[in-house]
């Protein structure tokens, strides 16, 4: 289990991370999210020891984070980091050997993850003959192949069509099946929420969110509303609790409001013969909540 405990880092008078602390257990997936600049390339790399925390505690399984633990750790950063001149098989060798992992055991798995990943190249070919999608799988491999207990990934799925992105998701999904503590940045909100077991948003610095996806957006209420029934957008915006009605192109009205229990008084008002086609009260989307708490003020 990873263990951030107030971490604090400031440059000059800017506190990049203000005390932010979270937990990931074995076998479970994070997604961590903010705007550009809010601190989460920060916080991976005070995780990483490439920076260090100005207070804080950083602990693996209730220890300090040792150099053997780190050999423990994969990191795909958001600047990708490979040598374009040079073979594949060379430096996937080459990283996995920096982590303590024996030069025969890593090439005996590279055609495994090349096949795993679908990367359309040969592992003898150069990397800069490889397109860019491709490219970025090798720099997950380099990431895996020593078989990490804790995977960081920053901006993973940036540049990925949706092909290649669906096959990351099962990679980390299948991180996570073998143990893995996994933690990603990501600006796709349905990326987040459909792999991500918990989630912690950050906003210049702070915390504004930490929980479980599912209660996390049910802690903001069941305010959206998708209505078919034998009711005019006017009607529904004259009632008191309705706030934005839209009409989508399934005919669908989309509803926002003040908060769930206006729920109940349309669904009376409109419960014609007791059939209504569509009725659904949902919570906001991760994407509507990370708008919301993007645009309020630091709390």
């Amino acid at each position: 289990m990873l263990k951030v405990e107030n971490l604090v880092k400031s440059f000059g008078d800017y506190k990049a991370v203000n005390d932010i602390s979270f937990e990931i257990p074995k076998g479970k997936i994070l997604g961590l999210i903010g705007q550009n600049g809010a601190g989460k390339t920060t916080t991976f790399r005070l995780i990483l020891d490439f920076l260090k925390a100005d207070k804080g505690l950083i602990l693996w399984d209730n220890q300090p984070v040792t150099k053997e633990i780190y050999n423990l750790i994969g990191y795909m950063p958001e600047e990708r980091g490979l040598y374009p001149k040079e073979t594949v098989e060379n430096q996937l060798i080459y990283f996995a050997s920096l982590r303590g992992m024996k030069r025969k055991d890593a090439s005996d798995r590279i055609d495994r993850w090349m096949e795993n990943f679908q990367v359309k190249g040969k592992r003898t070919d150069k990397l800069k003959k490889l397109s860019k999608g491709n490219q970025q799988k090798v720099q997950l491999i380099a990431t895996l192949l020593h078989e990490p207990k804790l995977v960081i990934l920053d901006e993973p799925f940036s540049g990925l069509d949706p092909v290649n992105a669906g096959i990351l998701k099962d990679a980390i999904i299948n991180l996570k099946s073998q143990g893995a503590s996994v933690i990603f940045s990501s600006h796709n909100m349905d990326n987040v929420e459909q792999i991500s077991d918990h989630l912690v948003m950050l906003k210049s610095g702070k915390m504004v969110l930490n929980g479980e996806i599912h209660q996390i957006r049910e802690s903001f209420g069941r305010t959206k509303l998708l209505l078919e029934a034998p009711i005019s957008k006017a009607a529904l915006l004259a009632i008191d609790g309705v706030l934005e009605v839209k009409e989508n192109e399934s005919q669908l009205y989309e509803i926002k409001l003040r908060d769930e229990s206006i729920g109940h008084e349309i669904f009376k008002l409109v419960n014609v013969n007791n059939y209504i086609p569509v009725f659904s009260q949902q919570p906001p989307t991760l994407e509507e909540i990370f708008k919301m708490k993007a645009g309020a003020p630091n709390e």
